[in-house]
């Protein structure tokens, strides 16, 4: 065998360690909630409703391929992306498979067919409404994503909150709610219970990435 053709083997061989930990579904889903900030094992194992160990187990996968990494927060053992190229990485990979497969396309309409009778706002129209003081940008995500990156002039109103601070949001203007992207409902939630209130209300369905996207694009 050849140099060249045992270097280049041996280049492929490191470029499938990441192709196999990206194999489980679970572990896409760890990479997604993680692009949106670093988080516990337990928070990962409320938001993924898999067990605290199996949790563990997944992550060790991801940091054995150096796609998390992790540090001691007191009693908590924090992980978080490596690198912000894997979050540029999974935008990419979900683009791709919107693309390729007609069953991606179908579930994503599903997930806009249960909203389909709440009125979307696009990040330009949100920009403009923004500026002009119309209207009140709310993050229903848990407050520490919030707290790892956010929209500026957007609020922290975790979903599981939102009952408790109803009654102290402006009635005079409109209340737009965002979450994690297309694939997240917990802003339909809060729009049809802000609605259920009598309260004017839209959501947004891109996420903070999306808005940073738009933001280098139009600057």
């Amino acid at each position: 065998m050849s140099k060249e053709r045992e270097l280049k083997d041996l280049l492929y061989q490191e470029f499938a360690r990441i192709g196999k930990s990206l194999s489980s579904p679970k572990r896409l889903e760890l990479l997604d909630l993680l692009a949106q900030g670093p988080k516990s094992v337990e928070e990962l194992s409320k938001a993924t409703t898999m067990s605290v160990a199996n949790v563990s187990q997944h992550l060790q996968t991801l940091f054995n391929s150096k796609l998390v990494t992790s540090h001691k927060r007191g009693n908590y053992v924090i992980y978080e992306l490596m690198d912000e190229a894997i979050a540029d990485f999974l935008e990419a990979l979900h683009t791709l498979s919107e693309k390729q497969y007609m069953e991606v396309q179908q579930i994503k309409q599903e997930f806009l067919n249960a909203s389909q009778d709440l009125n979307d706002i696009s990040l330009e129209e949100l920009n403009q409404r923004m500026e002009n003081g119309e209207i009140v940008l709310m993050d229903v995500r848990p407050k520490t994503e919030y707290e790892s990156s956010h929209i500026p002039g957007a609020v922290s109103v975790p979903m599981d909150e939102l009952d408790a601070h109803i009654s102290s949001l402006p009635k005079n203007k409109e209340i737009v709610a965002y979450c994690r992207g297309t694939y997240c409902l917990m802003s339909t939630e809060a729009v049809k219970l802000l609605h259920e209130q009598g309260l004017e209300a839209s959501r947004l369905q891109k996420s903070v990435q999306d808005w940073y996207q738009y933001q280098m694009e139009h600057s």
